[in-house]
């Protein structure tokens, strides 16, 4: 994290790609840049391929679809 005293050089030097942050090599986060974003295409999923997605993983998802049912 020593290179965060100078974020915007890190920025500058990593272009358009994203950066990770580490902490004694574990991974703490992402800085990604507003230009790596504007060149992907979001298309937001239905309902039909968030259910599917979510069945797919099984028993694993259960507790969390139990509690988004109502939400």
């Amino acid at each position: 994290m020593t290179e965060l005293r100078e974020p915007k050089k890190v920025l500058e030097n990593a272009g358009s790609q994203p950066v990770a942050v580490l902490n004694r090599s574990n991974v703490v986060g992402y800085f990604v840049p507003v230009s790596a974003i504007e060149k992907l295409d979001f298309t937001a999923a239905t309902t039909e391929e968030v259910e599917a997605a979510l069945a797919s993983l099984g028993e694993a998802s259960l507790a969390v679809n139990d509690y988004l049912k109502d939400k």
